[in-house]
């Protein structure tokens, strides 16, 4: 496979703040170490559990920069670079880039529903101001963006994109672009609880948030996969299986940061509108936590 860095588990590091709101670079080079330590394959900032919507575009690149001063080539980088127009997405894709970023992540932002020509026509304009290659983050619940698996192969198309992350949680879609684009074809699972699933259908990798608390768990798994023991990888899917769900259905920033602090890591603080989870959500999640790690 030509232009695809990644295989393995990638890790989303949340992106903390002070109690003044404020981006914690310390904390936030300090969160990154703790994932690449532990055996992440791939470190990607500024995604959903980065909260890249909430920051201001000279926080991004302070983020950009601190996770390639952090990695320093020990593991590859995927930084999300997404944004409402095309002319940002390029900005913060050649920042990306010229910081030392090995790819980038682009999630079709809109607040008007896009047509396939203009997702086409974005990721193209992109592609062709940068020479790194490009992951395609399908994703509606967050973007209100579908990108169909005919548009999907449309995308591929474009010399720079080289990998696409898919996070509907639809098996089907891992299936047809195996199906449809063969053995080449480089996809991501983006979707927690369809881990194994989606690894049985050829995902190169799986981007989440979950090394953040569990890290021997999810790089067991991927190892299980890679070893193919069918049976191994499945008890070790069913002992996370609480854990990935219980993080996706409460936000992956809060859920991250409340597990981080139940772990005894500074987890940091959210940014507004963004509040911790409730006392009794705490206590579900210390459970969880527990009969992992006891």
């Amino acid at each position: 496979m030509k232009n695809v860095p990644f295989k393995g588990i990638i890790a989303y590091p949340i992106t903390p703040f002070d109690k003044n709101e404020k981006v914690d670079i310390p904390l936030f080079k300090h969160l990154v170490e703790r994932l690449i330590t532990s055996g992440s394959h791939g470190i990607a900032p500024l995604g959903s559990t980065g909260v890249m919507p909430y920051l201001s575009d000279e926080e991004k690149e302070e983020v950009t920069e601190a996770t390639l001063q952090q990695v320093k080539g020990r593991i590859p980088t995927l930084v999300g670079v997404s944004n409402l127009t095309t002319e940002k997405t390029i900005h913060h894709a050649q920042f990306a880039e010229k910081a030392g970023a090995d790819a980038v992540m682009i999630i079709p932002m809109s607040y008007w529903k896009l047509t396939d020509d203009e997702i086409v026509a974005h990721y193209d304009a992109v592609a062709r101001k940068i020479s790194i290659p490009i992951m395609a983050y399908n994703n509606p619940a967050t973007s209100g963006v579908d990108m169909s698996p005919a548009l999907l192969k449309r995308l591929l198309e474009i010399p720079n994109v080289t990998m696409i992350k898919e996070s509907t949680g639809d098996i089907q879609r891992m299936h047809y672009l195996r199906r449809e684009l063969g053995e080449e074809v480089a996809f991501y699972n983006g979707s927690n609880p369809l881990a194994l699933a989606a690894f049985s259908a050829g995902a190169r990798g799986w981007c989440t948030a979950a090394p953040n608390l569990i890290p021997e768990l999810n790089i067991s798994l991927y190892n299980a996969v890679e070893e193919g023991d069918l049976e191994k990888a499945k008890i070790i899917f069913y002992q996370q299986f609480d854990l990935l769900k219980f993080i996706v259905n409460k936000g992956l920033p809060r859920a991250v940061k409340s597990g981080l602090n139940i772990l005894g890591e500074d987890g940091g603080n959210l940014r507004s509108p963004l509040k911790p989870l409730h006392e009794k959500e705490t206590e579900e999640l210390k459970n969880i936590i527990a009969t992992l790690i006891n």
